[in-house]
């Protein structure tokens, strides 16, 4: 993180939502994904919650976390704050949380002061939900404040049990997710639907065994990422999602991956996109590109949630996928439009 500068993500955030929107204000552009929620847009006084990833927030060193395993940085994060506020939005309506527990955790996973001070400094009003060892850190609460936060798994063996979403996000009228741009190991890849992953009570063991190829109990015409991003507080409320390929990694618990082939540089790279599944596909399509992933089975639970009619996946399943890399850009999609900035 030492390593990013502010103000070139400033300008790609812009950049990117600019391009997305077809907007140029700040007022425009989140007026515009807003609407997709709520035709008024935003009102005061309504939450926008914001997905980050902290899997390896434990292993980093906890609140004082400043190891090199993969985690989110505060750079992108602090980019749409100060989008949302010269768009109007109050601080306090902003809410940034990785909700998963352990079984003796409290509250979900450490939100270190590195990515929490940048923030704080400067907007020092926004809150956070996460292990309250942390200080400032709220605890993500599941207190089935409402039914709808109960999320439903329909895995053809009946193992899985339900599972609740925080009471967070219920409350909260919007919800932006930033996934990062990994491998993942057990999964192929680890992208926007394995992100709220960290937005469950707990991650049952058989939810792994689901996605992962290599085990009896996987189908490629099953993925419980699906059911997660089916629940109305994530499907319905999503306005946005942010891919984080500032660095990547080529696993779910492996350093910031500083030098991709493909470029001969750090990925350098954030993802725009108002579709799920597209965004996934394209960023599942760098991974692949950059071989730390092959096309089987890492589109599967793509081409599931396109049937769900949740977006659009490129390819088939007999041939995935796109490429990113053929010149012009965007020439690589014919179902997805894909536009490098």
């Amino acid at each position: 993180g030492n390593a990013v500068d502010q103000s070139v993500v400033n300008s790609m955030v812009q950049s990117g939502l600019q391009q997305l929107t077809g907007k140029s204000s700040w007022g425009d552009i989140w007026y515009e994904l807003f609407k997709r929620v709520n035709p008024s847009g935003y009102q005061a006084g309504q939450k926008i919650a914001i997905k980050v990833n902290f899997n390896n927030s434990g292993s980093n060193g906890g609140c004082s976390a400043t190891g090199n395993l993969i985690d989110a940085l505060p750079h992108p994060v602090k980019a749409l704050i100060a989008s949302l506020k010269q768009a109007g939005v109050q601080e306090q309506d902003i809410w940034i949380y990785d909700a998963t527990k352990g079984e003796t955790d409290d509250g979900g996973r450490y939100i270190p002061d590195r990515f929490r001070n940048p923030i704080l400094s400067s907007y020092p009003s926004v809150v956070f939900y996460g292990k309250t060892e942390c200080t400032g850190v709220e605890p993500a609460t599941f207190n089935h404040v409402h039914p709808s936060l109960e999320v439903e798994f329909l895995d053809p063996d009946n193992r899985l049990p339900n599972r609740w979403l925080p009471d967070q996000l219920y409350q909260a009228t919007y919800l932006i997710n930033i996934p990062i741009v990994k491998q993942h190991g057990i999964h192929p890849v680890s992208l926007g639907f394995k992100n709220h992953f960290g937005s469950l009570s707990r991650i049952h063991s058989y939810m792994h065994d689901y996605i992962s190829p290599s085990n009896p109990m996987y189908e490629t015409d099953y993925s419980p990422l699906v059911d997660i991003y089916r629940n109305p507080n994530i499907k319905d409320k999503t306005v946005l999602t942010l891919g984080d390929g500032l660095y990547g990694a080529a696993g779910a618990t492996n350093p910031a991956r500083q030098t991709w082939n493909i470029f001969g540089d750090a990925l350098n790279s954030l993802f725009f996109s108002t579709d799920p599944v597209a965004v996934d596909c394209v960023m599942a399509d760098f991974v692949v590109a950059e071989g730390l992933a092959s096309t089987a089975n890492t589109y599967d639970y793509l081409f599931c949630a396109q049937e769900a009619g949740f977006g659009t996946c490129e390819g088939t399943r007999a041939s995935p996928g796109g490429d990113p890399l053929q010149t012009p850009y965007g020439s690589g999609y014919s179902t997805i439009q894909y536009i490098r900035v």
